[in-house]
């Protein structure tokens, strides 16, 4: 059976996938020359210009010089992307570091979900940001106490699920270092019913004082919410990228993770549509200011089939894109079976953020029929 010959409009198509794949390896403007050796020898060099041309025309290329060769535009990366968006492959080795990283199943979620961001950061060479519901059935473990001045510290606490919170405590009399150890040493006596400390003279009532003061918050913090928790991390990938040698152009980008309310519309959108979705230099001007050469590409990832969270990474519009769309997919995918065991081997449970009242009459009763509150480990044993 003969095959159709393409039309010009496929050929034109092409001829531009073919240039983007190549620049995106070598970041060099591409000539009709070099792009005829890497795919294209059956096509002539004087061919290859005149769809250089005609695509130029239709935005898809530029060129800085008269005599030099075309560079993509957005235009051209948004097509590309579009192309492979359902790209699944990725190499045996990238395969292997994913079984490695997210293959475990693990009560301590907090520091499950940072140690895959960790992961993807390192694979994708990308900032890398992930939203997530709140986790229950965690309890604080422990708690450090870090002088700031004479009369303030940071409280740093830690819990069960390896989630870590900081909160500033201010005190009207100056406090030692030695004052907080022993306060420090108050808290843990308080979690664990073990080792009481020997306190000085006056000193029990400012560690009781704190004592409260940062659980009280930490009830506040943990039982109502409104918005998903976020972790990033990956911002100094950024700095291997030309493109963000221009510290406008980095700053620009950077400012998008850096507005937690824009950047959770555009996970949210994500979550919503239960699919990979990307935004391309221009398509971000809504959400961050202008000179933008960045691109956002997210996924969502489940628990139970449900979506829950999203995951997306940030880095110059130069993409390798086919490798990133195959990359955030297997991660998607590895992150819900895993994420899916350990709730259920664990018994955890998660809620998603919205606005909870809490009745002044029930008031009384808050802390003895919240089902998602643990301060303290109160198993036997």
């Amino acid at each position: 059976m003969v095959q159709k010959k393409p039309s010009r409009q496929e050929r034109e198509k092409l001829i531009l996938l073919g240039l983007v794949n190549l620049y995106l390896q070598t970041g060099k403007p591409i000539g009709s020359n070099t792009l005829k050796e890497n795919g294209f020898k059956n096509v002539s060099s004087a061919t290859i210009r005149n769809y250089f041309t005609k695509l130029e025309e239709l935005g898809y290329l530029h060129q800085q010089h008269a005599s030099g060769g075309r560079i993509p535009t957005d235009l051209a990366y948004k097509l590309y992307a579009h192309t492979y968006a359902d790209e699944i492959k990725i190499s045996k080795d990238h395969e292997e570091y994913l079984k490695q990283e997210l293959f475990q199943e693990t009560k301590e979620i907090g520091r499950y979900l940072q140690n895959a961001c960790e992961a993807l950061a390192k694979l994708t060479n990308s900032a890398v940001v992930l939203s997530s519901p709140r986790f229950d059935q965690d309890f604080i473990t422990s708690t450090k106490l870090i002088a700031i001045d004479d009369h303030r510290c940071l409280c740093i606490i830690v819990t069960n699920f390896g989630f870590v919170h900081t909160e500033i405590l201010y005190s009207s009399i100056p406090i030692s270092k030695l004052c907080l150890t022993r306060m420090e040493a108050y808290f843990h006596y308080r979690l664990t019913g073990l080792d009481k400390p020997i306190l000085e003279d006056g000193e029990e009532s400012t560690a009781l004082q704190f004592y409260n003061e940062i659980f009280l918050r930490h009830i506040a913090s943990y039982t109502h919410f409104t918005t998903e928790d976020l972790y990033k991390t990956g911002f100094s990938k950024l700095l291997h990228y030309p493109e963000f040698h221009e510290t406008k152009a980095l700053a620009n980008s950077l400012a998008l993770f850096e507005n937690d309310g824009n950047l959770r519309m555009l996970l949210h959108d994500c979550l919503q549509s239960e699919t990979l979705r990307f935004w391309i230099g221009e398509d971000l001007l809504p959400y961050t200011p202008s000179p933008i050469v960045s691109s956002l590409i997210a996924i969502p990832y489940f628990i139970h089939n449900k979506p829950i969270g999203t995951i997306a990474i940030l880095g110059p519009t130069r993409l390798p894109y086919r490798k990133v769309f195959g990359l955030l997919r297997n991660f998607s995918i590895h992150l819900s079976e895993c994420l899916t065991k350990s709730l259920f081997t664990f018994t955890i449970s998660y809620r998603e953020p919205q606005a909870q009242t809490i009745s002044y009459k029930n008031k009384k009763n808050f802390f003895q029929g919240n089902p998602y509150l643990l301060l303290e480990d109160q198993r036997e044993g």
